[in-house]
C-alpha cells in the first residue's frame, strides 16, 4: 500500500518541476535576461503599422512617417525629423525657379542648423540630374532626396515643382507654396523656432 501512495506524489512532484522548467525557458531567452526579446521590440522607433498603444520615445507625427533615398544613394527616414520644425523643398533639376531658390534655401538650412530641419525632395527627373543639381547649386549641406517615383510628392499632394512645405515641430503644415528665390523662408522658420 505504501508504494501506491508514493507513486502519485512522485508524479506530481516531477510534473511540477517540469512545468517550472518550461515556464522559465519560455520567459528567458537562451543567454539573455527575462524580457530581452520584448524590450528589443518596444525600443525600436515607432513606424506606420506599429501597435498604436505601444509607447514611443519621441512622438512622430504621421506627416513624417516616410522613407526615401538621398541623391547620393543613402537611406533616409523621415521620423528622424520629429521634434523640430521642418522645411520640405520640392524641386526639379531642370527648373530655373528651383535653381534660384537653392542659395536662399541653403542659407536657411545653415542659419537654423540644429533648430530646424531642411530637406530637399527632388522629382520629375532621373537621379543623375538630381545629383548634378545639388552640386551645381551648392545645396549639398542638407539632405536632398531622390523621389523619382513621386511617392513623397504624392504624400504631400505636390503637383508642381518649386514648392515649400513648412511643418511646425508637431508635424502640422503651416505653409505650402512657392517663394520666389526662397525669399521669406527664413522668416517662416524663425517664427517656428522662437
Amino acid at each position: 500500500m505504501r508504494a501506491r501512495s508514493f507513486l502519485p506524489v512522485a508524479l506530481l512532484t516531477a510534473a511540477a518541476l517540469t512545468l517550472t522548467g518550461c515556464g522559465s525557458d519560455t520567459a528567458t531567452p537562451a543567454g539573455g535576461a527575462a524580457g530581452t526579446s520584448n524590450s528589443t521590440a518596444s525600443s525600436a522607433p515607432s513606424t506606420a503599422g506599429a501597435d498604436p498603444s505601444a509607447p514611443a520615445p519621441t512622438a512622430v507625427p504621421e506627416a513624417l512617417r516616410f522613407t526615401g533615398t538621398t541623391v547620393d544613394g543613402k537611406p533616409f527616414d523621415g521620423t528622424s525629423l520629429a521634434g523640430k520644425p521642418t522645411v520640405l523643398w520640392f524641386w526639379a533639376p531642370w527648373c530655373p525657379k528651383c535653381k534660384a531658390q537653392g542659395p536662399e534655401t541653403a542659407k536657411v538650412a545653415e542659419q537654423f542648423q540644429g533648430k530646424a530641419n531642411v530637406v530637399g525632395v527632388a522629382g520629375l527627373d532621373k537621379q543623375a540630374a538630381m545629383k548634378e543639381f545639388v552640386t551645381s547649386t551648392g545645396v549639398g549641406a542638407f539632405p536632398n532626396l531622390s523621389d523619382e517615383a513621386g511617392d513623397i510628392w504624392k504624400r504631400f499632394e505636390i503637383t508642381q515643382q518649386s514648392v515649400y512645405v513648412v511643418l511646425d515641430k508637431d508635424g502640422k503644415t503651416v505653409f505650402t507654396g512657392n517663394l520666389p528665390a526662397g525669399k521669406g523662408l527664413a522668416d517662416k522658420v524663425a517664427k517656428l523656432v522662437g
